[in-house]
């Protein structure tokens, strides 16, 4: 029996030693074609219908023979196989405009997957990217719910429905708490980003966002709030301002007052601040519990405190160590926003370690412009530019959000082993946890 596949998108490309498929005999190169007697064209369709505990899956061998595997395991249990796309199907671009958009505000000659918009509600939920749900069809909803993806992040930035048009020039953008609501209803649990734009969702418009979520809870966990980024690339783009000292202290006490609000109504803090804010007000961040689990941690929120929290703890716990006795210069490499902070742990960690000495150095984001101070945004052309006159010692350590998340490449299409044998030294990158960075300038 011959199939015809017009594509290859159920291409498994890798078995796991020990696993069922591995079992039962599936290999790399084999094509899924059905489970249960279903096409399977959507990786949430695959985990939704894996999940049970019998299923029959339908294999196309290398050789075009096909085999129907009947298979009994534990509910929910993984089979252990990888596809070539992780999604199966292609990803679904973004048809937005947003008037914030960092991608529209990229230079050309960057990695080229950077300029790929992505609006998928899959990957928000296999990558944690957020989605603006303007992209969905009602097929697309009813998908979510029938195979209950949860948690699904969302690009709210406001519940106004005519702002919210105005933001991301969709005219589908004002259906969004009707949708969300749709979502709540079924159980389908929830998190919201908002990018503030200074003049356009801020102050009373914030506000009207925030309890428009709130009245969702505990569907929508909690709303994190960003400042908009403006790169020195937006000719031609809508004029957008940024947050200054004064700005951001009026964001802070608004929602210091909602905080309050919303502890004593949802026992929760709900609204969460990015550290971008408290640095650009030059205000105390939050303590570490104020941030209740770090639910937003990808977003920025909380991310100073749970590592310095983390880095101070760690350093507390080792006494008698080999480690207290080697003897090494070393180097940081951050950006702005974190430049006071990584100077802060740097003593802590020499305080320690007094055979350890640590340079920490500032980079500012010439490649975007110096109103990007964020690490994760920083450029290996910048990192060459300012560091390559300097005494680095033996190791350069930088956070490892400055490259792809799946490869050691830079923004700037520059590869980590690239950036070495540009400064001739040995880099190091560092999650962002408080007992990696220790370890790996110590050790």
């Amino acid at each position: 029996m011959e199939v015809n596949v017009k594509n290859m998108n159920n291409l498994i490309s890798n078995v796991y030693r020990n696993s069922i498929a591995d079992e039962i005999g599936i290999e790399i190169g084999d094509i899924l074609l059905s489970i249960n007697g279903e096409k399977v064209e959507d990786i949430i369709q695959y985990k939704f219908l894996i999940s049970d505990d019998y299923i029959e899956l339908e294999i196309k061998k290398r050789n075009g023979r096909i085999y129907l595997y009947e298979i009994e395991k534990e509910y929910d249990e993984e089979l252990g196989i990888e596809f070539t796309n992780p999604i199966i199907d292609k990803a679904k671009s973004c048809r937005n405009k947003c008037v914030f958009c960092f991608i529209d505000q990229l230079p050309e000659g960057m990695r080229e997957t950077l300029y790929f918009k992505d609006d998928d509600s899959r990957l928000s939920f296999l990558q944690g990217n957020f989605v603006t749900l303007t992209n969905m069809s009602e097929d697309d909803i009813n998908n979510i719910i029938r195979y209950r993806i949860s948690p699904i992040n969302i690009s709210v930035h406001t519940t106004n429905p005519e702002l919210r048009r105005k933001m991301i020039s969709n005219k589908f953008a004002g259906k969004l708490m009707d949708t969300m609501k749709r979502l709540a209803d079924a159980g389908i649990e929830m998190n919201a980003q908002i990018v503030l734009c200074p003049g356009y969702n801020d102050k009373e418009e914030l506000e009207r966002t925030l309890e428009d979520l709130a009245s969702l809870h505990p569907y929508v966990h909690s709303a994190a709030i960003v400042p908009v980024g403006i790169t020195r690339y937006r000719d031609g783009l809508a004029k957008l301002e940024i947050f200054d000292e004064e700005s951001a202290s009026q964001t802070i006490d608004q929602i210091n007052e909602l905080q309050e609000k919303y502890l004593e109504r949802l026992k929760t803090r709900f609204a969460f601040l990015s550290d971008e804010f408290y640095i650009i007000a030059k205000r105390p961040l939050l303590e570490y519990d104020e941030y209740e689990g770090f639910l937003q941690f990808e977003d920025g929120v909380g991310m100073i405190t749970k590592m310095g929290t983390e880095i101070v703890n760690y350093l507390k716990t080792i006494t008698d160590d080999e480690r207290l006795s080697k003897t090494k210069k070393v180097s940081i490499a951050t950006g702005q926003s974190s430049y006071e902070f990584m100077c802060d742990m740097a003593k802590e960690i020499m305080n320690k370690f007094k055979n350890i000495d640590i340079n920490v150095y500032r980079i500012k984001n010439n490649f975007f412009g110096e109103t990007i101070t964020v690490s994760g945004l920083l450029t290996a052309t910048d990192l060459i530019d300012q560091l390559k006159d300097e005494d680095l010692g033996e190791t350069l350590y930088i956070t490892r959000s400055m490259m792809k998340s799946d490869e050691e490449i830079f923004l700037d299409n520059i590869t980590l082993k690239e950036l070495e044998e540009k400064l001739k030294i040995e880099i190091i990158p560092c999650q962002n946890e408080g007992i990696d960075v220790v370890d790996k300038i110590t050790k």
